[in-house]
């Protein structure tokens, strides 16, 4: 199978490749329908950073000031890809000064004079996608000061990018990557002169796309909150530029767009970052506030629940559960064993967190941000409740995992109320972990209860040989809260609490019953904009299932506020540091 997979994959890279030079040999004398309007966003701090040499892509850094951008040499594939991605041309028009211009310039016109005749990496569907989009928002930019040479250059670059994104777009795999190539091609056809013919086409393949990928509820399959963003991002640009040529979106493309808007505020935390699940993190600031804004689209879905994640909000609080199974087969590869996880902030200060994705970290941190033991949720004698495949087709998805995730969402007598369970365990240890949780009116308490329970009598059976194998100890469990690193922690009341302290003034008391041992332990924080992980603090409930209902209770509770008038007012360091 895997043989079979590399086979393809070559078979497919040298399409591209063909498709890539026939692309360049065409000589289409074009320019732009219309003036394109910038939607993308970029960040002002990176901008400046490119400018001065730094150049930090996919977790590497590399300081060559004196380097054009394609004589550096790549630390890896992803490292790669977002180079040929023209991603970061969003960061330098952010910083809009003399010196990102001419760097955006130097850099632009750089790849057409490599690449532009069908060579390198970036002659893939979503990089071409990806690219076009960038050239054509910051058109103005680029093109500013340049001579009618370099402009013809410029065009003839974007005309044959389209012609290859025309004939190769099918072969993007499904999910973003394709949302990506034909956002691209729909930019193109509409923007440029003779590239007119591509946009119908594309534009059902989207319809279709939508159709087949975006749920009745706005989700993915993947899982994952990121991601959906991206989705949602590219369908409202593609909504947009089509109403700029006086054209209709379309029913499909305007029902997904009005399925997902929903979703994405159920999984929008209380400082307006996304909740960090299945290989996901924040995302790009002020892209998700941007795009709801574009769609028109009020509102969120009413009873909490969207794309399997329960929410619970009140006062300045958010809470966001996994409350279902993780994604199957091919879906999975960025999946994480977190069912029953949980994120939990305060204002505009995350409290607790997962540990999020390390995929720009290398093999081994990506592969422990996806277990069980990085989220905040109850872990059974150290292993995750779902398993990495064990054959090479399989080896990257999520297998053997929750199949059952019963859940219901309830008032309280003073708040709300989340239950929930899942079997992960069920088939090794017999138990089913339960969580309840429930969040006060105002927001500022959460009592929680974690449960291992044996419910019927094979599972029953399989406990009993579980309890045997550790001479009647018991199952060991860890129940784990882990803590963003801006959040300065200690243990409290001897031994019985942690008070925790955000940058806000505010303190918050976790307390637990004496059922479990409390300790305070060390954590990371993986952002895939940092080179490192951070460190940080988690919070552990240790102990021992003997019997065939274990309850663990837990509480989170506001012990201090700050005044409105001065809270949240600290500002976050904007530059990625790699220090813990």
């Amino acid at each position: 199978m895997a043989q079979t997979d590399t086979l393809t994959a070559r078979w497919v890279r040298f399409r591209n490749r063909v498709a890539a030079r026939q692309a360049a040999w065409a000589k289409p004398a074009t320019a732009f329908v219309s003036s394109p309007e910038p939607r993308t966003i970029g960040s002002f701090a990176r901008g400046r950073q490119l400018s001065a040499g730094n150049f930090l892509f996919a977790g590497h850094l590399l300081q060559e000031p004196d380097l054009q951008m394609w004589d550096l040499h790549a630390p890896d594939p992803r490292y790669e890809a977002e180079l040929h991605g023209f991603a970061w041309l969003d960061d330098l028009a952010a910083a809009g000064d003399l010196a990102a211009r001419r760097c955006a310039q130097d850099w632009l016109w750089g790849w057409i004079a490599r690449y532009g005749a069908g060579r390198g990496p970036g002659w893939t569907p979503d990089l071409t996608g990806r690219r076009l989009i960038r050239w054509i928002n910051h058109a103005l930019f680029a093109l500013n000061g340049q001579d009618s040479a370099a402009s013809t250059t410029f065009y003839r670059s974007l005309a044959q990018q389209t012609l290859f994104l025309g004939k190769r777009w099918h072969v993007a795999a499904p999910g973003l990557p394709r949302f990506e190539a034909l956002t691209g091609l729909i930019y193109a056809g509409l923007a440029l002169e003779g590239m007119q013919a591509h946009v119908d086409p594309a534009l059902r393949a989207l319809e279709q796309e939508c159709r087949l990928r975006i749920g009745s509820e706005g989700s993915l399959p993947t899982r994952n909150p990121e991601e959906l963003l991206d989705v949602f991002t590219l369908l409202t640009w593609t909504a947009e530029a089509l109403d700029d040529a006086g054209r209709s979106p379309g029913d499909a493309l305007s029902d997904a767009i009005e399925r997902i808007a929903p979703t994405l505020r159920t999984l929008r935390h209380a400082d307006g970052g996304l909740a960090r699940f299945h290989g996901g993190g924040r995302g790009l600031e002020g892209r998700l506030d941007t795009a709801l804004a574009a769609s028109g689209v009020k509102g969120r879905q009413p009873d909490g629940l969207s794309m399997g994640y329960a929410r619970l909000s009140a006062g300045r609080t958010s809470v966001i559960i996994d409350a279902s199974a993780p994604p199957t087969g091919p879906a999975s590869r960025n999946a994480h064993a977190s069912t029953m996880a949980f994120e939990l902030t305060s204002g505009r200060r995350p409290l607790i967190v997962n540990c999020g994705s390390g995929e720009t970290f290398g093999t081994d941190w990506r592969r422990a941000g996806r277990a069980t033991p990085s989220h905040s949720t109850l872990v059974l004698a150290g292993e995750s409740c779902a398993r990495l495949g064990a054959d090479a087709a399989t080896s990257d998805w999520l297998v053997s995992g929750p199949s059952h995730v019963p859940i219901q969402m309830s008032h309280a007598p003073d708040g709300l109320r989340f239950e929930g369970g899942h079997d992960g365990y069920v088939a090794r240890f017999g138990l089913t972990h339960a969580r309840t949780m429930e969040m006060t009116f105002d927001g500022r308490g959460i009592a929680g209860e974690d449960m291992l329970l044996a419910l019927e009598r094979p599972a029953r059976r399989r406990f009993d040989r579980a309890l045997d194998a550790t001479q009647l100890q018991g199952v060991k469990f860890q129940i784990h809260f882990h803590l963003h690193p801006d959040v300065d922690s200690a243990i409290d009341m001897g031994g019985a609490a942690v008070s925790l302290a955000l940058r806000s003034g505010e303190i918050w008391v976790f307390r637990t019953d004496a059922r479990a041992e409390i300790t305070l332990e060390p954590s990371v924080y993986l952002e895939k904009d940092r080179l490192k992980p951070r460190a940080t603090k988690q919070i552990v409930l240790s102990g021992r299932a003997m019997e065939y209902a274990t309850r663990i209770r837990w509480s989170l509770a506001k012990a201090q506020d700050t005044p409105v008038s001065i809270r949240d007012l600290a500002q976050d360091d904007p530059f990625p540091q790699d220090d813990g």
